[in-house]
């Protein structure tokens, strides 16, 4: 049984930001043109006009000041509010692919690897582009990597549960070292037009290389243990797929896209991911004030301000939990992968961290690491 190392993460940064300001000024303008729209049927209480969002709203609900997107005049566009992007040959690189492979670089680069030294690629998403084949058999080959590749789709723990899978690998002697891709567009299934909602979601592409400890340079970060629950539940939920046209169903229905109770989500999730990193640590023996940090998932401010509050039994610093989503967004199974890239390089040797995600289905994924 080999020990198993996470040697090196990519971050691919889309090109465009889009503020709350700029958000707010394209959602408004459409909540004022539908609103004179259906003028005649407000007025006869037929429908009910629909409420502007405000910088305030989505900071006080979030604390996301921006996102980057992979297009932001089609976002941007009132008359559009959906990301524009032109359709590739079946010859040319996917989308998801594309920005997959660059983070994908940037790992193998960090972790000294060169597609010879990888054995598998696994693409861990919230969605994927499409159902075959699989995403990260096409990374694969764009990067030159021999070996096996497959996808996986746990929402917003699928980077986490991708590297659970990868540990298995590296750990069982089937694999040397292992990629883990994560190309969250998230963009693209967010429903830009609802205010309960428009504002959570940003793009993304991350990348981690989980490779066997005597083939992975000092500084890495061994991987003591992973653990993975899933429970059921409708709260968050996504029905966009291929039974839609046997359905007759409208594919631009709400239901198409992102929806969530968001109430009952924060109040459901919260415990749920406490307890379970706390059972996690305690497993280990490892006690939870000897954790350095927590890179949770950044889904929600309050979210990861009640969970680390919930373990450390008092509000968590900066530095404990370190915060990307103001920046980011939502970026789904990206966002703990995102801290842990940005905010890791501080930690000593024998420091020990812990990566957490959270999300549809419920799912939670916790990995806790120990740099070498």
């Amino acid at each position: 049984m080999h020990r198993a190392v996470i040697s090196g993460t990519g971050l691919h940064v889309p090109p465009h930001v889009v503020s709350n300001a700029e958000l707010v000024a394209s959602f408004n303008a459409y909540v004022q043109g539908w609103n004179e729209a259906h003028a005649a049927d407000i007025a006869a209480g037929a429908a009910a006009p629909l409420a502007e969002s405000s910088e305030s709203f989505i900071d006080k609900a979030s604390g996301i000041r921006q996102r980057y997107v992979f297009d932001k005049a089609g976002v941007l566009d009132p008359e559009r509010m959906r990301p524009r992007f032109a359709e590739r040959r079946n010859d040319e690189l996917s989308l998801m692919a594309e920005i997959g492979a660059i983070a994908a670089r940037d790992a193998m680069q960090q972790a000294g690897k060169a597609a010879a030294d990888v054995d598998a690629v696994i693409c861990a998403a919230s969605n994927m582009q499409r159902a075959y084949p699989a995403m990260a058999i096409e990374i694969q080959n764009a990067l030159g990597i021999a070996g096996f590749g497959f996808d996986i789709n746990v929402a917003c723990s699928s980077a986490t549960f991708g590297i659970e899978q990868a540990a298995n690998a590296v750990k069982a002697g089937t694999a040397r070292a292992v990629l883990v891709v994560n190309p969250e567009i998230t963009s693209a299934h967010l429903a830009w037009r609802d205010r309960d909602c428009h504002f959570i979601f940003g793009d993304v592409a991350t990348a981690v290389i989980v490779e066997r400890a005597d083939t992975a340079a000092a500084g890495s970060w061994e991987i003591l243990g992973t653990r993975l629950a899933t429970q059921f539940s409708n709260n968050i939920r996504n029905n966009f797929g291929f039974l839609n046209r046997c359905e007759d169903a409208d594919p631009d229905a709400r239901d198409k896209l992102f929806v969530q109770e968001g109430r009952r989500v924060f109040k459901e999730v919260c415990p749920l991911a406490a307890q379970h990193i706390a059972g996690h640590l305690a497993s280990l023996g490892v006690e939870t004030a000897a954790v350095r940090r927590f890179w949770l998932h950044q889904a929600n401010l309050a979210m990861n301000q009640l969970v680390a509050r919930r373990l450390l039994g008092r509000d968590p610093t900066h530095d404990e939990a370190p915060v990307i989503l103001d920046e980011f967004a939502n970026t789904a199974s990206a966002g703990s992968i995102i801290a842990f890239h940005r905010h890791r390089a501080d930690l000593a040797a024998g420091d020990t961290g812990l990566i957490c995600s959270f999300g549809a289905g419920y799912s939670i994924g916790s990995v806790v690491v120990r740099r070498t």
